[in-house]
């Protein structure tokens, strides 16, 4: 199985990840911040991974420090339980209905790091619950950046923050699935170079 477990202290956050990209979407997440717990939750069961997370962080300053670091450790355990890359689809894209949203996702794992999101033009509210909107795409971010990854998200539409914001966590969720299964007719690595 691919698993990996990782742990990142700073003076602003203390965090373990521990996922299994085999699993079967359980999920035991407590990162202090219930909107991205709910966030993460959905995650783990749309992509079907296995996901422990746990953050205490500066929460008393804000929550950028500990929804940043906590995308870093999650890129990182995804990169290292992922490995070699043989025999995955390696690049998947999907588009996510949720309500008044809309949303394009689209992935490659690719081994470089490139992350563009149009979502801010549409969060035209401050907070969800007591999750700072605009850190969304600093968790993305840093997901893509710590998995070396491409990630693109195109918003079509939306007028609610939670479900623009449920969408694309949904969206990533299904391509992650999507991108990281093996493909039994592939030989190898999904690339000219031979490697990923």
């Amino acid at each position: 199985m691919r698993k990996a477990k990782v742990e990142r202290v700073t003076k602003e956050t203390q965090i373990v990840v521990e996922l299994n990209l085999d699993g079967e979407g359980k999920a035991d997440i407590d990162t202090g911040i219930g909107f991205l717990d709910h966030m993460l939750n959905t995650f783990s069961k749309h992509s079907s991974i296995d996901l422990y997370v746990r953050c205490k962080g500066d929460l008393k300053v804000d929550m950028h420090h500990s929804v940043e670091d906590i995308g870093i450790v999650m890129g990182d355990a995804f990169n290292k339980a992922l490995s070699s890359k043989e025999g995955i689809n390696r690049y998947s894209s999907f588009v996510m209905p949720m309500d008044d949203s809309l949303v394009l996702c689209a992935i490659d794992l690719c081994g470089r790091n490139y992350y563009a999101s149009n979502a801010n033009d549409f969060l035209r509210t401050t907070k969800c619950g007591d999750f700072e909107t605009e850190t969304t795409d600093e968790f993305f971010r840093s997901f893509a950046s710590n998995a070396s990854m491409n990630l693109h998200f195109l918003v079509y539409r939306g007028d609610n923050a939670h479900h623009i914001i449920e969408a694309m966590f949904k969206a990533f969720a299904k391509n992650i699935k999507d991108a990281i299964t093996i493909n039994p007719n592939l030989k190898g690595s999904l690339s000219t170079k031979g490697v990923i």
